[in-house]
């Protein structure tokens, strides 16, 4: 299997135009067209990681975090990122991280935190604009399930939780074929007029080609007439943070305990504590204090993140509290979320998770 066939399905699940500006993802190291020997996830590449690849016989590592975030105006060696390019390209070894856009999917990053959790009706706290666009069509009426279904088996048609969703009206086309044209109804140099329904599907953005691929191909028509317009709806799926409920309320110094449980903590950095049940949870993998304002307007009783600063802990004005269980911490599951997607995906290739525990903060008790 060639790394490219790999890179399509994590572009599928988390789309390459789902990160935030300032990221890079995608393939950093390595030629696409290799043939793929294994896949090593991990969280953080680091020299340590790409020998484990080596050592192991995997030539593509998939890291959530990408080694190479900002540019690099030489490489020799001068720093672990430095080091570990140096190893990558030596050793032809792939890197591609799926960073931002893993964190904006609403069963990404945060969905594995609300797992560990058990959180019920999540939502994500800011739906991300910009990422939906809709697609008109007239399809003769005998045709109109068969070209309906095929968009819809492309993708299209996913409003929140519900699927198939289209809008469809009937009317009259016209058209007349030059004496070159071979019609699927009327006839070639002729006036026609024909009964046909106006079909109307939202789609995310990055399926365009795939869609159109599908429409072109169920379509009885030799030249389809279609439509695409951009649309600044948010799309309910993809965007930042992800607020759900706990089945049941718990006491606040219960989610300390059952934080440190299930993430594993040696401690929790949080702000005042306002003896009132929790049961309304926001959370944002990483480094996740631009939410907290977020997390505040949707009335949610605890806030979990990591790398929260000093005064950032002031912002949540006793109104909720605020739990920083670090960076690596709240993402050391998605390890594990890479490798279960990759394991639905190509059941019998070789998809390994690494044993290398890059987290670079340390405790002393």
């Amino acid at each position: 299997m060639k790394i490219a066939a790999i890179i399509a399905q994590l572009e599928f699940i988390a789309p390459s135009s789902y990160q935030e500006n300032y990221d890079n993802v995608g393939l950093l190291t390595g030629d696409p067209d290799w043939e793929c020997t294994g896949m090593l996830c991990t969280l953080d590449v680091t020299e340590e990681v790409i020998q484990e690849a080596i050592s192991k016989n995997c030539n593509l590592i998939i890291s959530h975090h990408p080694i190479i975030f900002s540019g690099l105006k030489k490489i020799n060696g001068n720093n672990y990122v430095e080091r570990s390019v140096i190893k990558a390209i030596k050793n032809d070894i792939a890197l591609f991280a799926i960073h931002t856009n893993l964190d904006n999917v609403l069963d990404g990053v945060n969905s594995k935190m609300a797992d560990h959790l058990g959180l019920i009706n999540r939502k994500t706290m800011t739906p991300k604009s910009g990422t939906l666009k809709k697609l008109f069509t007239f399809v003769p009426v005998d045709q109109l399930e068969i070209v309906r279904k095929a968009v819809f088996a492309a993708g299209a048609g996913h409003i929140g939780n519900y699927s198939e969703c289209s809008f469809n009206a009937e009317g009259l086309g016209t058209f007349k074929g030059s004496i070159n044209t071979h019609p699927f109804v009327g006839e070639a140099g002729k006036f026609h007029s024909e009964k046909e329904f106006k079909l109307e599907v939202v789609f995310p953005s990055h399926l365009q080609n795939i869609i159109l691929q599908a429409l072109l191909a169920a379509h009885p028509y030799e030249e389809v007439a279609y439509d695409i317009i951009e649309l600044s709806n948010p799309h309910p799926k993809a965007g930042s943070g992800l607020i759900g409920d706990l089945p049941q309320p718990l006491e606040e110094k219960v989610i300390l305990e059952l934080l440190k449980e299930k993430f594993k903590l040696k401690v929790i950095r949080h702000t005042t504590l306002l003896n009132r049940s929790i049961q309304k949870i926001s959370l944002c993998g990483g480094a996740g204090s631009f939410m907290i304002s977020k997390a505040l307007a949707l009335n949610a009783d605890l806030y979990i993140t990591g790398d929260m600063k000093y005064h950032e802990f002031f912002d949540a004005d006793r109104k909720m509290v605020i739990c920083d269980i670090g960076h690596y911490e709240s993402e050391q599951f998605t390890t594990d979320l890479l490798s279960d997607i990759l394991h639905i995906k190509f059941p019998t290739f070789a998809v390994l998770k690494s044993d290398i525990q890059t987290n670079p903060v340390h405790y002393y008790f």
